[in-house]
């Protein structure tokens, strides 16, 4: 198969936001299609209607764009294969069963949701799988056990029938999958799953190969849950005479503690998103929130994702998606489920923020910039970016943690104070506050310099007035290199700080 003819795509359902594992499954996708030279499609399976939730696939497209991955043909872009909504192409799907059943290879079933469920408990008190399949089928009402005419008569007369498969008794199916390599079940370890509903309407296993088929999709990447279903469609293509895809069953995003696979529920709940940015249920009103929203770039995001479950040849740990693109391939993915790391998701997150442009990140900001924030100019505010994006592992943090920039401390680290604050040190800092006064120092090696000269002339430990010095002017224990947020704040701000303090925790020892 020539690279150019790598075709394939991601098929969510809309039935709400779109979970990270979702969009890791996109994301691999995305990442094989360009590799490849190949397209990446956006299929949206939405012939479950009793599920669709509206604003969702709306809410998937925003995701996508988002992360930086769009697709190359799909619902709102087109291309030649559409219509990309299943729902759009229902009419199409129902031929495809009845050519199945020309060939003897599916089956008209007429039985009540009553009599399904009797055939499943008497499967069961005989210790038996409760499946409609080879076996079982021949004692319930179809077109393999009525009379010929009889079939004909309840579908002239409209009774309710569904059509399913036909599989053989105790066959094997195999296949080769690109991250697992050979998969083998048996047909009887399967059912015969209903292709076309009574309403006319596809089943997905029927709508989905239907689809691939028809709009040349190379390669099916999917995530593992689709496993089980895979020998079913196997045996659709090699019924259908078609062929086949290639399989790739990506392993699951598993909970941080490795129990079980990351659910939808478990986002707030453990304390981080599960979604790529904020949903609400239109339904409900119930609230998820997402990366975006919480402060994580998109690169970060992609990171984080492409990391669970693949790895790269080298040790490299952080890809602009160009180079993600180079080095990925689904070879190196892996069979075991990944766990999904919240503490890895901040590193990512404070990566990409030391390597942002600062414009950026101030465009990140920009909602929650004040007029305090502003007062001194642009410069200034880009300056205290850069000083406390080292600090950070979100963008909305500069502004909290480097809050000192913009006002007068209103809180004292107390263990500071506690530790570090006495007579000596306040008259250290009150003879500084002078000598910068008079020497006027104006960048960060000026400040360094002031200190050592001041310190070495009056015969102090330079190191003992350096925390005390940066409590009083920040109000913290730790934060920016101490000369480089002095020369930003400047000296009558700093001496004023000084005194400030001085006052304000006069000692008496």
């Amino acid at each position: 198969m020539g690279s150019s003819n790598i075709r394939v795509r991601f098929a969510p359902s809309p039935t709400g936001p779109l979970h990270i594992g979702g969009v890791r499954t996109a994301l691999y996708n995305y990442l094989f299609a360009k590799k490849n030279n190949g397209t990446f499609i956006l299929r949206i399976e939405d012939t479950d209607q009793t599920r669709f939730v509206p604003g969702a696939e709306q809410y998937i497209i925003e995701s996508l764009n988002w992360l930086g991955i769009p697709f190359d043909e799909g619902v709102e872009t087109g291309g030649d294969y559409g219509p990309y909504r299943q729902s759009e192409r229902k009419n199409m799907y129902a031929q495809y069963a009845y050519q199945l059943i020309d060939n003897g290879l599916a089956y008209y079933a007429f039985d009540t949701p009553e009599e399904l469920d009797a055939m499943r408990e008497r499967l069961k008190a005989a210790n038996m799988p409760p499946k409609y399949d080879a076996a079982s089928r021949m004692s319930m009402k179809n077109s393999l056990t009525l009379p010929e005419d009889e079939v004909k008569e309840r579908l002239e007369r409209g009774d309710d029938f569904v059509i399913r498969i036909k599989l053989p008794r105790n066959e094997e199916v195999r296949f080769e999958d690109i991250i697992r390599g050979w998969v083998v079940f048996n047909t009887s370890q399967l059912d015969d799953k209903v292709l076309l509903k009574g309403d006319g309407m596809p089943t997905y296993h029927l709508a989905n190969i239907v689809d691939d088929h028809l709009m040349k999709i190379s390669h099916v990447i999917r995530g593992e849950e689709w496993l089980p279903s895979a020998p079913l469609h196997v045996m659709l293509y090699k019924f259908f005479g078609w062929d086949m895809p290639q399989f790739a069953h990506l392993p699951l995003i598993l909970k941080p503690d490795g129990n079980g696979k990351l659910s939808k529920r478990d986002g707030d709940r453990l304390g981080f998103p599960v979604f790529p940015i904020d949903w609400e249920d239109p339904k409900t009103g119930e609230k998820s929130s997402g990366y975006r929203e919480a402060g994580y770039l998109s690169d970060a995001v992609v990171n984080m994702l492409a990391f669970l479950g693949w790895h790269p040849s080298d040790n490299q740990e952080l890809f602009h998606l160009e180079e993600l693109v180079e080095a990925f391939s689904l070879e190196r993915v892996s069979k075991s489920g990944a766990k999904f790391d919240q503490d890895k998701a901040k590193w990512f997150n404070h990566q990409f923020i030391l390597r942002a442009d600062n414009q950026d990140l101030k465009t990140l900001l920009a909602s929650r910039l004040e007029d305090k924030h502003l007062a001194k100019g642009e410069q200034y505010l880009m300056d205290v970016i850069q000083m406390m994006k080292e600090k950070v592992s979100f963008a909305q943090d500069i502004l909290s943690a480097g809050d000192f920039f913009f006002e007068v401390p209103e809180e004292y680290d107390e263990k500071v104070r506690n530790k570090k604050w006495n007579a000596e040190a306040a008259s250290g800092l009150q003879g500084f506050a002078a000598y910068i006064e008079e020497s006027k120092p104006s960048s960060s090696d000026d400040f360094d310099a002031a200190l050592n000269t001041y310190a070495t002339e009056n015969e102090i430990n330079k190191g003992k007035l350096m925390q005390p010095l940066r409590w009083a002017v920040s109000g913290q224990a730790g934060g920016p290199p101490i000369f480089d947020m002095l020369a930003l704040l400047g000296i009558e701000e700093v001496v004023n700080r000084i005194n400030l303090v001085c006052e304000k925790f006069a000692t008496s020892n």
